[in-house]
């Protein structure tokens, strides 16, 4: 530590070194002509940049226009935030929007530093105030916010094509990372939100499934785990191929085997948001473009329900053509809406088809397995193994519940409930099912047969109708055939008239 004298020394030398400034600045002022204080300053700035070893690049908080929040500030500033606030003594907490927590960020006219390869660069927080006050519209008006970078120019290239490139990318990240998550509905007429058309609306997405709380077979989910995050970075390799950046799942399965939770699972683990996209509510094909230019990039359409979705549409459709050809008679119509039908059917056979084909992944989703009953009694009770256990088992292989179902049952009802009696509760559960299934085969079976005894009926009733209608046929034959012989006797009796008369004839000549 440097003694007090010396540091009043110090301190006297630069007040007359600031000093001296002050006066040969005054000198400048005074004694240079205004027309040589141009070229004099430039030529100065370029004999200080000549000397200064620093390069300096700004990036404003606003551009162009002024409307729009510059989106490279915006990373920036995430970036910093999570990498370099440690380091500046001045802060300031802000609640980003969308975000799920409290941010900190630098004052301003703060600065901190940052390390890339070993290379030391400094970062600062400043903005620029209006000489006059006013009210403004415009934000960009009212003050003007930046960062300002600073590194030695030999390190330029170095910083300018991959520093900047890797501060954006992952300030990107961040903000995704950070921000809460949106589930997205289709609007069924164009809305506006703010100064632009918005054809999506959204509520906050706050599903809290995972693959951890997923039941289904380990090895199974797994491999899902893997293709989704494979897919996730192999954004520039899908460039590389010239692919799209993007990955089609096809998830199929009775009603409650974990659809929507899969997808819901899906988006959390990604960080995505989610477009749930009613189909029945798009009027045509334009429409549906718009819709999926809407879209954000990093997210997943959910599209539910495909097959019932083309269903519905081609009832629409069918509705149209009922109501052109209303005023033809019903025989007709009946005939004309068979046959549109059959072609609506051939239509939703290959969307159906074209859909699936474009596909990169199929995942069956099917009713619990003792595997997933494992896991959602781990999870629910806590237990990896119980005597109960292959009574299930073996209920599970003969009866038919939905992993939904199975949860309910194994999820305590009071807290007295222990493990044993939520096993017995979901034991009780897959009998009354089983007997429920053995009930409901039963009158199928006896649906069945009375459909087939009736059937039986009606074409012994339709055999012997046709009997009838052969008899009566043959019947009418064989009175035709009488008619026609005594009309061809009566025939040849007359000609027989006819010769004895002429005979008569000729023996009277």
């Amino acid at each position: 530590m440097l003694p007090i004298s010396s540091m009043a020394d110090m301190m006297t030398k630069l007040s007359s070194a600031i000093g001296g400034l002050m006066i040969a600045y005054a000198m400048f002022q005074n004694y240079f002509p205004y027309e040589i204080r141009g070229p004099i300053k430039r030529y100065t700035q370029k004999f200080i940049s000549f000397l200064y070893p620093y390069i300096q690049i700004t990036f404003n908080e606003y551009h162009g226009d002024g409307f729009e929040r510059s989106k490279a500030y915006a990373a920036i500033e995430r970036y910093l935030n999570a990498n370099s606030t440690k380091q500046a003594k001045r802060l300031q907490a802000n609640v980003v929007r969308d975000s799920e927590s409290i941010v900190l960020s630098m004052a301003d006219y703060e600065e901190v530093t940052d390390e890339y390869k070993g290379i030391k660069l400094w970062w600062a927080s400043s903005q620029t105030i209006p000489n006059r006050q006013s009210i403004s519209f415009y934000p960009r008006e009212d003050e003007k916010k930046y960062f300002m970078l600073t590194f030695h120019k030999r390190y330029r290239d170095l910083i300018t094509n991959n520093y900047l490139k890797h501060v954006l990318d992952e300030g990107k990240a961040i903000t995704v990372r950070e921000r809460r998550r949106k589930l997205y509905t289709n609007n069924k007429s164009e809305g506006w939100y703010g100064y632009r058309r918005s054809m999506w609306s959204h509520v906050i997405f706050e599903h809290p499934a995972s693959f951890d709380t997923l039941a289904m077979d380990p090895h199974k989910k797994q491999e899902i785990v893997d293709d989704l995050i494979n897919f996730s970075k192999s954004k520039d390799y899908y460039a590389k191929i010239g692919k799209p950046w993007k990955r089609g799942y096809l998830l199929y399965g009775p009603p409650g085997t974990g659809k929507s939770t899969m997808i819901a699972a899906m988006a959390n683990l990604l960080k995505y948001d989610v477009y749930d996209l009613e189909l029945t509510a798009v009027k045509d094909n334009t429409e549906l473009r718009k819709l999926l230019i809407d879209t954000a990039s990093k997210s997943i359409i959910v599209i539910e329900d495909i097959d019932c979705s083309l269903d519905l549409t081609g009832q629409r459709e069918k509705k149209k053509a009922d109501k052109k050809k209303g005023d033809e008679n019903g025989k007709k119509k009946d005939a004309e809406n068979d046959e549109v039908k059959e072609k609506l059917k051939k239509l939703e056979e290959e969307r159906t088809r074209q859909a699936r084909g474009r596909m990169d992944m199929r995942i069956e989703l099917s009713y619990c397995g003792f595997e997933a009953f494992k896991f959602l009694a781990k999870n629910y009770l806590g237990i990896d193994s119980h005597e109960l256990f292959e009574t299930v088992r073996q209920q599970l292989e003969e009866t038919k519940m939905t992993p939904a179902d199975v949860a309910e049952n194994l999820m305590p009802k009071s807290g007295s409930d222990d493990a044993e009696t939520c096993l017995r509760r979901l034991m009780k559960a897959l009998e009354e099912a089983k007997e429920e299934e053995m009930k409901r085969k039963a009158e199928e079976e006896e649906k069945q047969k009375e459909a087939e005894k009736l059937a039986k009926e009606e074409e012994e009733e339709e055999r012997k109708k046709k009997e009838m209608e052969d008899g009566a046929e043959k019947k009418h034959e064989t009175l035709e055939n009488g008619v026609k012989e005594n009309g061809e006797a009566k025939k040849s009796s007359d000609d027989d008239g006819k010769n004895l008369e002429n005979g008569v004839k000729e023996n009277g000549k």
